[in-house]
C-alpha cells in the first residue's frame, strides 16, 4: 500500500472513531478499490454500514471479509449480528456454529480464541435478556449459564445470572452466583449490592447491611448501594 492510500485509510479510521460514518465510507471504498484484498478494511466498511442501518450492504462487506479470511472471528460475529438484524436466522445460525467450532478449538488441538469466546458469551447474555423480557426465565437462565461457562471470569455475567435465579425464586443459587462474581473480582461493587439485596429479601438485615457497606467501600459513589443502605438502617 502506497503512502497516499495509507493516509486515506488513517483518515477513514479517524472518522470512524468519531462516528462520522458518512465521511469514513467513501475513504474506505477508495482504499478497497486499490486494495480489494484487505479483510480488515472490508470489516470496517461493514461496521460503518451497519451503524448507518444499511444491513444488506453491511452483510455484503462482512461476507467479503470472511471470504478473504475465513478465520476472521470479528467479521464472522459481525456477520451473525447482521444476519439476525435482517431476520435471516438460518444463515446467522450457520455462521454462529462456525464461530463456536472455531472458538472451541480446532481438530489439531489449537487453543481456543478468548476474543471469540467473549463475544459468544455476550451474545448468549443478549439472548438471555430477550428471553427474560419475554417472560421465559428458565430459558434466560440457560443462556446465561452458557455464557458463564464460556467466560467464567466475567463478573457481570455471574451477577446477571444471580439476578435471574433470585427473580425465579432460587435465592441459594442467586447467592452462589454473586459469590462466584466476587471470587473473580472481590472489589466488584454490583455483586456486593445484589448479594445485599438477596440477603435483604430473605430478611437477613445484618448480612444485607454488611454487603451494602462493602459495596460502598469499593465504590463510594454507588448511589444504589447508598439507597439500600439507608433502607436497611431505617428498618433496624
Amino acid at each position: 500500500m502506497d503512502e497516499r492510500l495509507k493516509h486515506k485509510l488513517l483518515l477513514a479510521k479517524e472518522h470512524f472513531d468519531r462516528r462520522e460514518f458518512d465521511h469514513a465510507e467513501p475513504l474506505l471504498l477508495q482504499v478497497l478499490e486499490r486494495e480489494p484484498g484487505l479483510a480488515d478494511v472490508q470489516n470496517l466498511l461493514g461496521i460503518t454500514r451497519h451503524e448507518r442501518g444499511e444491513f444488506e450492504l453491511a452483510r455484503s462487506a462482512f461476507e467479503d471479509a470472511v471470504r478473504l479470511n475465513p478465520n476472521y472471528t470479528e467479521a464472522l460475529l459481525n456477520l451473525v449480528v447482521t444476519c439476525n438484524d435482517l431476520g435471516d436466522y438460518d444463515a446467522a445460525k450457520i455462521v454462529y456454529e462456525e464461530v463456536r467450532t472455531s472458538a472451541s478449538g480446532n481438530k489439531d488441538g489449537s487453543a481456543r480464541d478468548p476474543y471469540a469466546l467473549g463475544k459468544i458469551a455476550n451474545m448468549h447474555a443478549d439472548l438471555a435478556q430477550a428471553y427474560a423480557q419475554a417472560g421465559y426465565v428458565k430459558e434466560a437462565i440457560g443462556e446465561l449459564e452458557k455464557a458463564v461457562a464460556l467466560r467464567p471470569t466475567f463478573s457481570d455475567l455471574h451477577v446477571k445470572l444471580g439476578g435471574l435465579h433470585r427473580d425465579h425464586g432460587d435465592p441459594v443459587a442467586a447467592e452462589a452466583a454473586f459469590r462466584a462474581a466476587l471470587a473473580v473480582k472481590p472489589s466488584y461493587a454490583p455483586a456486593h449490592v445484589q448479594l445485599g439485596v438477596t440477603f435483604y429479601t430473605a430478611g437477613n438485615l445484618e448480612a444485607a447491611l454488611g454487603s451494602f457497606k462493602e459495596a460502598l467501600r469499593h465504590n463510594p459513589a454507588d448511589k444504589i448501594a447508598s439507597m439500600y443502605l439507608r433502607l436497611v438502617e431505617g428498618r433496624r
